[in-house]
């Protein structure tokens, strides 16, 4: 016998599952987003605020870009039209939490004694699709970065976290350093365990399966895809997406995780899972945030991100592969039209 009750429950379930974005579902593992990065989509179902800023080359003024609905895509058009007959850059990408954890041009470092600030990313540099309308990520070329060293609820020392960002799997070298995650405050190099950032690129030959790229963990002084410093681990394997979605995470008890897969289609498989090397552990996180940049400053890399969030506390595999999922329904996609695609710094 037909129940309406019942068609009608799962008919509202289904809504609800549906609409849950990224961070709506790791709030309903207990590990809250205290970060959320995207210039594509708006990671919260209710979030209808800002996602990036854009500055044009003519006369430096700047304009907010906004979904085109609560929890939709980036208004691309509205950057277009802001732009058209002039160059612009990214100049922030905004925290989707409410927490202020923007991303702004990043300061010389360590690494880049002396220099000037880092430069900012095209912002037409990197056009795809999502569910069939235009959007744009973050085009990453050497000397490109941004940063955040003053944060709200970003983890420190041994606290728990998870990461997850989606990237270009077609776009890196073996420059240090692509990485989103967790960095110096500083602007330093202050020793092993001072980070937890999610990198992807080949800076080091022998870390995985195949000649890379790879999805690895940058800790400080070491990247990592196990427990040992040196030799290659054949769980991590090289990426051969257009799209990859990177997953780090860690917490207290020596134990952190390293995850990955094909955003446009399929589940996550875990690369690793277990103690951190030696030295580090316990954690030094220090909390500050860092795009396409080591802790340092390094800039010698290249890639493109999409969107990522940082956790307060360790999701489960299971909260992650609900993520996963959405990603996949999100139905990221290359744009062939070459028209879209304007060169950026090499």
């Amino acid at each position: 016998m037909f129940n309406l009750k019942l068609f009608l429950f799962v008919l509202v379930l289904g809504a609800q599952l549906v609409a849950a974005a990224p961070c709506d579902i790791y709030a309903s593992g207990g590990t809250p987003c205290v970060a959320a990065h995207s210039t594509t989509r708006a990671l919260f179902n209710a979030y209808s605020g800002s996602l990036y800023q854009v500055q044009r080359g003519s006369d430096n003024t700047t304009t907010n870009i906004a979904p085109l609905s609560a929890g939709g895509v980036a208004n691309a058009a509205a950057q277009d039209s802001f732009c058209a007959g002039t160059t612009c850059v990214i100049s922030s990408i905004f925290d989707q939490t409410g927490r202020s954890n923007h991303l702004t041009q990043a300061p010389a470092g360590g690494a880049t004694p002396g220099a000037g600030p880092d430069f900012l990313a095209a912002a037409d540099g990197a056009p795809v699709t999502l569910n069939g309308q235009k959007v744009y990520g973050v085009f990453i070329s050497p000397g490109t970065g941004y940063r955040n060293d003053k944060t709200n609820g970003i983890a420190t020392g041994d606290a728990a976290e998870g990461l997850y960002a989606i990237f270009d799997g077609t776009h890196f070298n073996g420059g240090c350093c692509f990485d989103y995650g967790n960095a110096e405050v500083s602007a330093n190099d202050t020793g092993p365990g001072h980070m937890e950032a999610i990198y992807f690129g080949t800076a080091r030959a022998g870390a995985g399966a195949g000649s890379g790229p790879w999805v690895l963990a940058d800790l400080e002084d070491g990247l990592f895809t196990g427990p040992n410093k040196s030799g290659s681990t054949a769980s991590n394997p090289t990426i051969t997406e257009r799209f990859v979605t990177a997953i780090l995470k860690g917490e207290p008890g020596n134990q952190w995780a390293i995850r990955g897969g094909n955003s446009q289609s399929g589940s996550l498989s875990t690369f690793y899972s277990g103690v951190r090397p030696n030295g580090y552990s316990p954690m030094s996180k220090e909390g500050a945030i860092i795009l396409g940049i080591g802790g340092d400053n390094s800039d010698r890399s290249r890639g493109t991100f999409y969107e990522g969030v940082m956790t307060s506390g360790y999701p489960s595999d299971a909260t992650e592969n609900s993520v996963q999922a959405n990603i996949v329904a999100a139905k990221y996609a290359s744009i062939d039209d070459v028209s879209f695609v304007v060169s950026a710094r090499a």
